[in-house]
């Protein structure tokens, strides 16, 4: 027995060199980052950091507009992506509308830069429509709404003590029928549930009422819901009855 031990070791002596050498596979490589895309990120993140309002946005273009000339009845739109997409000078022509949409924004910031983008441009008319992007950005949160309607809020106190006129846009309703690029679904009814969407609307209405302002319902028929309204595809749609309601 114990000559078979020893027999073991020695074979086992044997092939320690043989194992040691024995290569170990190496880990595969971890995808390689793109740097620039991460460095673009970091930037406007940084950016935000920042400038949380995203004052520099139209920091020079809000220098270089004049005051409003004697018979001018200017107007300034306040919004996110679904205004700052809207080609005024198309849909109004020969009007003095000045677009201030800031694409991604929620009413926080818009309420920060209230004071620069809107009052300091002395018009007559702000119209607002926000909301869509605090429902998406803090679905999660059960004081959204309440938030949402501080901000709207304020900034309907702000214009009226500086002599604007308030007009409120309905938010927009969203819709799960587009595809990707790939034909895969676009969900969007997780991030700005629908019944979320109704509830601010339904808010806007009664507050609109009670304060006597100026309100644009921007309603679509079932039929016409295989776009998502959240986008500037609907804005040839969504400025018809814009239209219509700012020649009342």
């Amino acid at each position: 027995m114990k000559r078979a031990v020893v027999l073991f070791g020695l074979v086992m002596l044997a092939y320690l060199p043989a194992l040691a050498q024995t290569p170990v596979p190496a880990p595969s490589p971890s995808p390689t980052p793109d740097v620039n895309a991460e460095k673009a990120r970091a930037d406007r993140l940084q950016a935000r950091l920042l400038d949380f309002a995203n004052y520099a946005r139209f920091r020079e273009a809000n220098s270089k507009l004049p005051p409003p000339a004697k018979d001018e009845k200017r107007v300034v739109f306040m919004g996110d992506s679904i205004t700052d997409f809207w080609k005024l000078d198309e849909f109004f022509p020969g009007r003095a509308f000045v677009n201030r949409g800031i694409s991604g924004q929620t009413t926080p910031q818009m309420l920060i830069r209230f004071r620069p983008d809107v009052i300091e441009l002395k018009p007559q008319v702000v119209v607002i429509l926000a909301g869509t992007n605090d429902i998406s950005n803090y679905n999660a949160d059960p004081q959204v709404a309440p938030t949402i309607e501080a901000n709207l809020t304020s900034m309907v106190e702000l214009a009226h003590a500086n002599g604007i006129k308030v007009v409120i846009a309905s938010v927009l309703p969203v819709s799960d029928y587009n595809n990707d690029k790939t034909n895969q679904p676009i969900i969007r009814t997780v991030l700005r549930p629908p019944a979320r969407i109704l509830e601010l609307n339904a808010w806007i209405k009664r507050y609109c009422a009670e304060k006597g302002l100026g309100s644009i319902w921007i309603i679509f028929p079932r039929r016409s819901m295989s776009t998502d309204c959240s986008g500037p595809t609907w804005q040839t749609t969504v400025f018809i009855r814009m239209r219509r309601a700012m020649r009342r």
